[in-house]
């Protein structure tokens, strides 16, 4: 298998001119049109990078995903998930954050690429709250651009648009008994996660 190791063979290969549309869209912090966008959103990818490797996370809330310091700028949230905190570590030690934005019915897909840092300060954390419920930690991000994704990707997929279904597909707990050889009872954890998770969402 011949595989591209060189730039040169890279451009080589994607030979043509980068359309002027795909640089001009590019902002170094929010203009109002991106900041509508992404206060519009309540889901996003956020891809962080550490000693151990890369790691990609769904990030969700019931209304912004991401909140508007000021321009330069976003703080997200950590609400409770499952522990494994592979993002905050790689924050911690490795702030390089990109962050994927997408709203229901849209090919548009809002990027912003910047560094990370994690925030356990009152003032900020006490500014999230969902039912009494607050953060452990904010992500705040501080923007180094942000830009449009290509929309063919979605189009392509028919993301929003398949109308595919989840039937078939194995569960988590299907899963959770693959991986522990049949230790694991994935039935009764299918059962038993959607109370757990109404309790425990925020």
């Amino acid at each position: 298998m011949k595989y591209v190791e060189t730039i040169e063979a890279l451009e080589a290969l994607y030979d043509g001119q980068t359309s002027e549309a795909a640089l001009r869209k590019v902002a170094s912090s929010l203009t109002p049109l991106y900041r509508q966008w992404i206060m519009a959103s309540r889901f996003c990818i956020l891809s962080t990078a550490g000693p151990e490797g890369t790691d990609g996370s769904p990030r969700g809330d019931a209304g912004p995903v991401a909140t508007e310091l000021d321009p330069q700028t976003l703080a997200i949230p950590d609400w409770r998930g499952n522990n494994r905190l592979d993002s905050l570590r790689n924050i911690v030690r490795d702030g390089r954050v990109s962050l994927m934005f997408m709203v229901p019915g849209s090919t548009t897909v809002v990027r912003v690429n910047g560094t990370a840092r994690l925030c356990a300060d009152p003032n900020l954390t006490e500014r999230f709250q969902n039912k009494g419920r607050h953060p452990r930690s904010v992500i705040v991000v501080t923007i180094a651009e942000v830009y449009t994704q290509c929309a063919r990707a979605l189009m392509r997929s028919g993301l929003w648009t398949a109308g595919d279904s989840s039937a078939g597909l194995p569960s988590l707990g299907d899963i959770l008994n693959e991986m522990t050889s049949g230790e694991f009872d994935g039935a009764a954890y299918d059962a038993d996660w959607p109370g757990r998770a109404a309790k425990t969402m925020w």
